[in-house]
């Protein structure tokens, strides 16, 4: 079995990865639609970051607080990819499907191996990462 601890830091560390790759793309991007779906995409992070957080203190332990090095390397990537594109939002949706895709995988790799009580957090919190990817992946399709 897998730390638990560390296994739900993991989660927290890549579900901040998108929380602020969202509030990047947010100050990034000139459509308003956008802006607003991005500030709700990255709230949605903010509260998940919140379930799994409180997991991890339950256990008196501390909470991740940063995201990772592929997380960073993405949002320069992406910034790069927009400054080169002729449609800037059109790449930054692109980019930050990737990023959802990259969370759900997270998400269902940790089911697999998950505690009893980490796994019912999970599957509790499943439904609105599936739907934060569907989201994302819908829009993705529809601006290209």
């Amino acid at each position: 079995m897998i730390d638990k601890t560390a296994q739900l830091n993991e989660l927290i560390a890549i579900t901040r990865d998108g929380q602020q790759f969202y509030q990047h793309a947010h100050d990034a991007v000139t459509d308003v639609r956008l802006q607003v779906l991005f500030r709700d995409m990255s709230q949605s992070k903010t509260e998940l970051i919140r379930a799994l957080a409180a997991k991890v203190v339950d256990s008196h332990e501390a909470p991740a607080s940063g995201g990772t090095f592929i997380g960073k390397l993405r949002q320069v990537y992406a910034d790069a990819k927009a400054s080169l594109a002729s449609d800037k939002e059109a790449t930054y949706v692109a980019q930050l499907e990737e990023a959802e895709d990259r969370i759900l995988q997270a998400f269902e790799d940790a089911l697999e191996s998950a505690e009893a009580d980490v796994h019912a957090l999970l599957i509790a919190e499943m439904p609105k990462v599936r739907a934060n990817h569907e989201r994302m992946l819908a829009l993705k399709h529809s601006l290209q």
